[in-house]
């Protein structure tokens, strides 16, 4: 009788304190956001003057927003940990919240590090952590058993999106999620030297079971690509050593479901998080476990991966920490005169042996495509392409003053630069006749579809010296602050997300004022009469056969010299000046 009286009392005990449903369930399972606030408000009392539990503010649908402060020696605030100089490690969970493993992954090895386990010894001395276990709260709880089919557990998981229908890891610049503005607030008020962002990878079947994409590395200031360099080294000799295989490069081949393609290193814009956070010159670090490893993998990898990055920060800090600030001074001096806005591969190639499963590729009668097909019971080495480096596609060169925001879109561009911790003035006087740098285009283009919310703008065009009157309340952004590059992203028309390119100016690119045909016809006859440059140019154009079978566009060649032609029409509402204007 002894051992059943045994196992029902073993059931009917409360479960260990600070331990997850997911680690009760032998990691079958994940737990609700209920759970995930409990925990965060439960690690206080159990490790007082050790661990602090905030609310960074409540999501669209009522929940609160919670993060986990956890320092051995009570640096618990972001005040604390400036004045001491102390590093901070920043780690999220649930960005996509049926990529969960961070979550789980988090608490487990925070517990254990305040209790300092003997697996643990010390980690979190010298470093403050500081951990949200759930980034998008009400995606979480959107929770289904079909969620993330090609994902190996747990049972039921939360949705990518947020409630309104958002996906956070594209917003990270156009900061209209308010998930976002409440996670940029509190991340800039803490401005961590390393940033962690934990996921899932979709994607193909095979071996290696995570991928760590760490910048710079390959971007950024030098001095910051060498530490880099030497961080992810160090941190793949441990994950190695401890049974991983890791790799450099986020795994999604060249071309979709064809293996032969192979990889390429990149570095991705900053609407994704590790890139947004490498813009800032700090480190930004993109996890990705492997979607067909079972949970309890995945989180356990997720947990080294954290616990190494944990330990080369509390080892390095110092060297790390001297390096980031050395690139700040640079910024707020106004030594930065270029930045990328975007990389691609070099022609460089390689071939490399990449540890997959053997597989059939072939036509598909219900696709009328290929597919792919992976036999998983057969590892199987690939010999494939990869482009390990990588060269500036797109950079700027910055105006030496900064840039001037329409007043008329000041009441909905000062809260995002406030919210990204971008430092900006406003006029309390107007400028007549400044002299700026305007952009005007006359070549652009909507994208066809929306993309969360969003219609795309590509205008090209280029900066000219122009004059403009700067009303009271335009916003002048100076480059000369440690955010340069993140100014430079957000206002230099070109770059992939820019607030013109996802469309927040698109008005201005909308013709709003007309003249009637049978007002401009004989308006148009007149002057082919009297102006001979304009009858020559109006020749040259009927050679084009399109131009010549398009009765609007052959018109507009005349309204856009009409003196009613709107002159504004395709000019960006942001301009560039050499000097700071008067603000007072």
């Amino acid at each position: 009788m002894l051992l059943p009286t045994l196992a029902a009392l073993v059931l009917t005990q409360a479960p260990p304190p600070l331990t997850t449903l997911s680690e009760q369930s032998g990691w079958k399972r994940t737990g609700r956001y209920a759970e995930a606030e409990a925990l965060c408000r439960a690690f206080p009392k159990a490790f007082p003057g050790k661990a602090r539990c905030d609310t960074l503010g409540t999501t669209p649908e009522g929940r609160p927003m919670v993060a986990l402060v956890v320092s051995p020696d009570g640096t618990l605030t972001a005040d604390a940990a400036r004045k001491k100089g102390r590093p901070v490690v920043f780690f999220q969970g649930g960005i996509h919240a049926g990529e969960i493993d961070g979550k789980d992954a988090g608490y487990w090895l925070l517990r254990d590090a305040l209790q300092n386990r003997a697996s643990v010894p010390d980690l979190l001395k010298g470093v403050t952590a500081v951990f949200v276990p759930v980034f998008n709260v009400d995606g979480h709880e959107r929770f289904n058993p079909n969620h993330r089919p090609n994902q190996v557990g747990p049972e039921e998981m939360g949705f990518r999106v947020t409630g309104q229908n958002l996906n956070l890891n594209r917003d990270y610049v156009k900061a209209d999620a308010p998930e976002m503005v409440l996670l940029l607030k509190y991340l800039n008020a803490w401005d961590p030297l390393v940033y962690v962002d934990l996921h899932v990878t979709d994607g193909a079947k095979f071996e290696p079971d995570v991928s760590v994409g760490v910048e710079p590395q390959k971007s950024g200031p030098p001095a910051l690509r060498e530490l880099g360099t030497k961080l992810v080294d160090e941190l793949f000799t441990g994950l190695t050593a401890a049974g991983h295989q890791p790799l450099r490069f986020y795994p999604s081949f060249l071309q979709d479901d064809d293996p032969t393609s192979g990889f390429a290193y990149g570095v991705p814009p900053p609407r994704f998080s590790h890139g947004f956070w490498s813009i800032h010159h700090r480190f930004g670090v993109l996890v990705e476990t492997h979607s067909w490893k079972p949970y309890a993998e995945r989180v356990k990898t997720t947990r080294d991966v954290l616990e190494g990055l944990l330990r080369l920060v509390s080892r390095d800090g110092a060297a790390l920490q001297a390096a980031v600030k050395a690139e700040d001074q640079k910024a707020e001096s106004g030594q930065v005169r270029e930045v990328v806005l975007g990389w691609e591969s070099t022609p460089k190639r390689e071939t490399i042996e990449f540890k997959g499963y053997a597989y059939e590729r072939g036509p598909s009668d219900i696709s009328g495509q290929p597919y792919i097909r992976y036999d998983d019971t057969k590892p199987q080495t690939w010999k494939v392409p990869y482009a390990p480096d990588i060269q500036p596609a797109l950079t700027a060169t910055l105006p030496a003053g900064g840039y001037l925001v329409s007043a008329a879109h000041a009441a909905w561009v000062a809260p995002k630069l406030a919210a990204h911790g971008i430092a900006f003035q406003r006029l309390t006087r107007a400028v007549p006749a400044a002299k700026v740098e305007s952009f005007r285009s006359k070549d652009f283009q909507f994208q066809a579809r929306s993309n969360e919310s969003h219609q795309g703008l590509t205008a090209k065009g280029e900066w000219k010296p122009d004059t403009q009157d700067l009303p009271v309340g335009t916003l002048y952004v100076p480059v000369a602050q440690k955010n340069v590059q993140l100014v430079a992203h957000l206002f230099e028309p070109a770059g992939p997300d820019s607030l013109l390119a996802w469309g927040f100016f698109n008005a201005h690119f909308e013709q709003k004022e007309y003249i009637e045909d049978y007002v401009l016809e004989p308006w148009a006859r007149e002057l082919l009469a009297k102006d001979a440059g304009v009858k020559a140019a109006f020749q040259e154009r009927l050679k084009d056969p399109a131009f010549a079978k398009d009765p609007r566009a052959r018109l507009r060649f005349f309204a856009e010299r009409h003196p009613t032609w709107d002159e504004r029409l395709g000019l960006y509402p942001v301009y560039r000046t050499a000097s700071a204007p008067p603000v007072k």
